[in-house]
């Protein structure tokens, strides 16, 4: 049986074995104007080819430019045949159709280069030796009114990016590579935009020393040399921060690391806290290759790749991060429960209390389908590598789960995946259409989300309700996907479950490595009622900077700095709420 667009009024399912009908449908209670937002960000991703299998096209982008210029946030990144721009929230992205000149690659714009300068935006997309391309420049972003400041720029640079200083001296940063460094020069906007003097070599991986610098899956695959790419440079407090992505876009560890100077072209020195951007644990994976600006009320937030990498390697999503520089001149990017809801800025405020507080319910939870076409357990496992997937993309299909007990549910992502593809390359006006039902005894079903009338591309769609809902089932039903199978990578409920929060963990063990300082084992005893446990750690004892979320009660890590001392905390994770932090375990 169909659920047709005409009558929403009576949801039939089969639930538990027993055929059962909704009463009269209750007003949905969608919060208009969200005041969080939940990683990956909600974008309408563009559809990439895959090369050998057509069944395995994907979406994807990476390598993303955030900045905000005229009370606007814009957002560019590789291969979207345009680029974003939100009016004041970060929370909803607009999407403006744009196509730049491609690179002899057939890149419609691979990791562009953007900054604003006084004449207004640049923005260039890297080339290669083949490719001649032109700077361009816009004062209307919004308006899509773009020029050409130079028809060729003279500088071959892979991975560009700008920064104009405050003395209005402007700088070219560029580099991706696993055997060259990153280059930096100063341009002259008044010739052409010609390079000032030579380059500089500006730094280069030290994978023997840097433990989080090493290529391969946790940092553990020696078969290649670590990549360095992605460089950006934002000055705060009279400092340069050099940032740059390592060890390669498809590993969980991928993150950025951050060299200081006092002069923009360097020498530029190692922060001992690296990566400042890291995200190797939970549902979506990597935080590498990003960005940092500043919003409309002086908070830094940093804009990073986040990694899937199954359907080919670059199939990859965006994430955003709130970001500080702390007294002491740390640049830190703030990746806990980085994928978890996380407030909106409305204020200047600390960036490192950004966590809602609503953790996970519907983690391993029970689940059905209309059709067992695979494992709906995918669908409820935390991993964005794997989903579940109807047969079909018809308007019959439905999901469900069953959280175990009544619990108050604050928010809703939904993560579509991407299977039986048939689109390549952006497709504008296409849209999601669902329909979400809650059940506090799995028979009487009523409508909580209603997004039948949905006019947007929405792959992880979040929604916040108004006001908590006390219930026990949950059932997606898809009513129209913009191409391919109804599949889900993961339906996530956040909120709070009774009950007392977890207790203490007990017997947190902080073992290093002897023969290889990189390394370092965690373990713990496991805790009754918490389903996973944050472990946060770094360089100094009051900035404990990096985060994990594990889902076992062991953890290694090859991601140390050789020559630094560490300080790890831990904490249980709960439906019923967050447990206290241990005392600091020191290693040395």
């Amino acid at each position: 049986m169909r659920l047709s667009a005409i009558n929403k009024t009576l949801l039939f399912t089969v639930v538990l074995g027993s055929l059962v009908s909704s009463p009269a449908l209750a007003k949905p209670k969608v919060l208009e104007v969200p005041t969080t937002f939940c990683n990956p960000m909600n974008l309408d991703y563009d559809f990439e080819l895959h090369t050998r299998d057509k069944r395995l096209n994907h979406r994807s982008t990476a390598d993303p430019v955030a900045f905000m210029y005229k009370g606007k946030y814009f957002l560019f990144s590789t291969n979207q045949e345009g680029y974003w721009w939100s009016n004041n929230d970060m929370a909803t992205w607009n999407f403006i159709p744009h196509n730049f000149k491609q690179n002899a690659s057939m890149d419609d714009v691979c990791a562009p280069g953007a900054w604003p300068t006084k004449k207004g935006v640049l923005f260039l997309p890297c080339f290669t030796e083949k490719d001649t391309m032109p700077l361009y420049l816009s004062t209307d972003l919004v308006g899509n009114k773009w020029t050409e400041a130079v028809k060729e720029f003279p500088i071959q640079a892979w991975d560009p990016s700008f920064f104009e200083d405050d003395d209005g001296k402007l700088y070219l940063y560029w580099g991706s590579s696993n055997l060259y460094p990153l280059y930096g020069v100063e341009l002259d906007p008044n010739n052409g935009y010609k390079a000032i003097g030579n380059r500089v070599e500006l730094l280069k991986l030290d994978p023997k020393k840097h433990g989080w610098e090493q290529f391969g899956e946790d940092n553990q695959n020696g078969k290649m040399d670590p990549f360095m790419e992605g460089a950006w440079v934002n000055k705060v407090n009279g400092k340069y921060y050099l940032q740059y992505g390592a060890p390669g876009t498809e590993w969980n560890v991928y993150g950025d690391g951050v060299y200081v100077s006092d002069k923009p072209l360097g020498p530029f020195k190692y922060q001992e806290h690296n990566p400042f951007s890291w995200k190797p644990t939970g549902f979506a994976r990597g935080a590498g290759h990003g960005s940092t600006f500043t919003d409309r009320f002086d908070n830094l937030w940093h804009v990073a790749t986040m990694v899937i990498s199954v359907k080919q390697t670059f199939e990859r999503r965006l994430g955003l991060f709130p970001a500080g520089v702390d007294k002491d001149g740390v640049m830190w990017a703030n990746t806990a429960f980085g994928d978890y809801p996380q407030t909106l800025a409305t204020g200047k405020r600390d960036q490192q209390k950004t966590f809602k507080g609503w953790t996970l319910l519907s983690y391993k939870k029970k689940s059905w389908a209309s059709q067992h076409f695979s494992d709906t357990a995918l669908a409820f496992d935390e991993d964005i590598k794997t989903y579940w997937t109807a047969p079909s993309g018809d308007d019959d299909q439905f999901l469900a789960v069953d959280l175990g007990k009544l619990c108050d549910v604050h928010a809703i992502q939904i993560n579509y995946a991407d299977e039986a593809v048939a689109f390549r390359k952006k497709h504008l006006g296409v849209k999601h259409r669902y329909q979400i039902f809650q059940s506090e005894n799995g028979k009487d079903w009523t409508l909580l989300v209603d997004k039948s009338q949905n006019t947007r591309d929405v792959p992880h769609d979040y929604v916040e309700l108004s006001e908590p809902v006390r219930t026990q089932f949950l059932k997606l039903v898809n009513l129209e996907m913009p191409t391919g199978h109804f599949a889900v990578s993961d339906l996530r409920v956040f909120g709070r479950a009774p009950g007392a929060v977890p207790a203490n963990v007990d017997n947190f063990k902080v073992v290093r490595d002897d023969s290889d300082r990189r390394n370092v084992m965690l373990t713990w005893d496991k805790v009754p009622n918490a389903y996973a446990y944050e472990v946060t750690f770094g360089v100094k004892p009051d900035k404990l900077y990096s985060s994990i979320l594990v889902y076992d009660t062991k953890q290694a890590l090859h991601s140390l700095n050789v020559d630094s001392s560490y300080y790890f905390k831990i904490r249980a994770v709960g439906e019923t709420g967050l447990g206290e932090v241990s005392s600091v375990s020191e290693i040395r």
